[in-house]
């Protein structure tokens, strides 16, 4: 680890969500982002965007962000105009070397602001930003790596999803606030701390919850593979995470007896972190 700075968890982050019209990142348009500066030290600095996507929304995403398309119409930045500003305040993030953390972020929120880069600036998002992205930390992957096999809390909250992230760490959440752009940044950001506080934590002293993840061959909580290493580091570890996830999803799918009504033979999970690669010719 790298002793000139803080730990990672400790270090200035900047909280990166996105609120889109539709669930598939490639094809997605950006209806409101908060790019959060937060921790190390300093004040928290706060930038939103509110977008009009030019496009009619999936009725089930402005269900869970109540934007609607009429009033992003009324209220919106034009789309090209909002995603060239946002892009570059990531890419000027990433040029200072401030690790962008999110739920999810590698899965959904990075591949999404990829597309809208393509999109309505002709370049990818590691194009504009002239480097690649090497210091992501992404609560989802950290958390599922960390405390695996949780089962879903309910029908409609599923096990790794930001609110049971929060919670599980001992965050107080806010229904009514929540898929905003900035509650939902900024919460990452606080999971991050968390998680990375109990990875930094010796064993024996780590929570009552933490201890409880045993099964039949043991501990199965896996924090130490988050201590002591840089954000460069832990970035690389979180490829070979998702990496991991998702063959064992692709697996469990194709697996008849494990996956009962959800079986696909042919199922493919692309695991590729942070960014997967760009299909040509796509919207």
């Amino acid at each position: 680890m790298n002793h000139t700075e803080p730990p990672w968890f400790a270090q200035r982050l900047a909280a990166l969500d996105f609120e889109c019209s539709d669930k598939v990142p490639e094809t997605a348009r950006i209806v409101s982002c908060a790019l959060i500066l937060v921790g190390g030290g300093l004040t928290t600095d706060t930038r939103t965007w509110l977008v009009n996507p030019g496009i009619a929304q999936e009725p089930g995403a402005i269900a869970v962000h109540g934007l609607t398309d009429e009033h992003l119409a009324e209220h919106g930045q034009p789309a090209a105009e909002a995603v060239a500003e946002i892009a570059k305040s990531v890419a000027e993030v990433v040029a200072a070397g401030t690790p962008l953390v999110g739920h999810n972020l590698g899965g959904f929120d990075l591949n999404l602001l990829n597309h809208e880069c393509l999109r309505h600036l002709g370049d990818t998002l590691e194009g504009i930003c002239r480097q690649p992205l090497t210091r992501v930390l992404d609560t989802m992957v950290l958390d599922k790596h960390a405390a695996p096999y949780r089962r879903r809390v309910s029908e409609k909250q599923g096990p790794y999803q930001m609110r049971t992230t929060a919670e599980t760490y001992g965050l107080p959440w806010d229904e009514s606030a929540a898929h905003g752009a900035e509650y939902d940044a900024l919460m990452s950001a606080r999971a991050a701390y968390r998680i990375g506080i109990i990875a930094h934590t010796p064993p024996e002293h780590r929570p009552a919850w933490v201890h409880r993840l045993t099964n039949r061959r043991g501990r199965y909580e896996r924090f130490d593979d988050l201590a002591n290493v840089t954000v460069e580091e832990l970035h690389q570890r979180q490829v070979k995470w998702a990496a991991d996830d998702a063959a064992s999803y692709q697996a469990w799918l194709r697996d008849p007896a494990k996956s009962g009504d959800k079986h696909n033979p042919d199922a493919v999970i692309d695991g590729t972190w942070p960014l997967r690669p760009v299909q040509t010719g796509g919207a």
